[in-house]
């Protein structure tokens, strides 16, 4: 199978590196890292078996390449990622091609993560997708497996990430909320200037505003002050969002864009979060999107 993440660099350390970084150090030193070295290699397993919810270090610090094992690791432990989703490439008879396979990747593997963990507010930060993915060899051989996981770019994860969510209302908000901000980035046009693609800009608004009516209606059912509040709200941010797909022009388009984006600040769903009994720590990278 073949390994690829775009742009992230994995973190780990060999058995023989562990062993030869002890230098001239205690007997004692030198046998606990004997041990430890033992201990990983005892915890090899071939990427082929892997399974939803396997947490793991990988072997190698390259973001992408080839691999035939990873060290398997209790999710008490410190580790660096957890295997999150999978699927299977049924479709195509031949090998598509790795470019193909990672395009399918890269749609997928967001959607199977959102099923193990909804409530990405809940997840370290730092934490990214990666995946595993057939090889033209491994192809030939009947492998047709996608393992979807979440890894930590630097530093380790103790702990499962799956998370989430055990009421019905809680899957509601999750599921619609997700939704909405799935609309928005996956939509994100090319052109930083409205008008080099309003085109591509009113496409986007149009998406959002579907999303967030069916948020709104998902909302519906919920009971709760804030809940209500945030409803109202989001109703609100859709009609400006309406509004933006069916403009004119650049400039119209800008009158309705600013309170459409402003309106889905992740800072004005924390109350209803709250009463929800979901995460009310919003994102660092989300945090910095909406404060610049």
């Amino acid at each position: 199978m073949a390994v690829r993440t775009p742009s992230r660099l994995l973190r780990g350390i060999s058995a023989v590196v562990a062993l030869l970084a002890v230098g001239a150090v205690g007997c004692s030193d030198v046998v606990e890292s004997a041990k430890d070295g033992a201990e990983k290699v005892a915890r090899q397993r071939s990427v082929f078996q892997l399974n939803i919810g396997d947490c793991y270090n990988p072997n190698t610090k390259a973001a992408e390449g080839e691999t035939l094992s990873i060290e398997m690791v209790p999710c008490g432990e410190a580790h660096q990622g957890q295997v999150v989703g999978e699927f299977t490439l049924d479709d195509a008879k031949t090998f598509p091609g790795n470019e193909a396979i990672w395009a399918t990747a890269d749609e997928r593997c967001p959607a199977e993560a959102a099923k193990f963990a909804p409530d990405t507010w809940a997840l370290p930060e730092g934490v990214e997708i990666f995946y595993y993915t057939p090889t033209k060899e491994s192809w030939s051989t009947g492998d047709r497996a996608v393992s979807c996981s979440y890894t930590k770019e630097k530093g380790t994860i103790t702990g499962s990430l799956k998370s989430g969510a055990d009421k019905p209302e809680q899957t509601a908000y999750l599921k619609g909320a997700n939704a909405v901000y799935d609309a928005l980035w996956a939509n994100q046009p090319e052109a930083d200037n409205v008008e080099d693609d309003l085109d591509g800009y009113k496409a986007q608004a149009k998406a959002v505003a579907a999303a967030l009516e069916a948020h709104v209606k998902g909302l519906q059912g919920i009971q709760g002050e804030e809940t209500g509040k945030l409803r109202a709200q989001l109703e609100k941010t859709a009609g400006h969002w309406k509004k933006a797909a069916n403009a004119a022009d650049s400039d119209a388009f800008y009158v309705s864009y600013d309170p459409a984006f402003t309106g889905l600040d992740p800072n004005k769903t924390v109350a209803a979060r709250k009463e929800l009994g979901l995460t009310t720590t919003v994102p660092a990278d989300e945090a910095e999107v909406w404060a610049g």
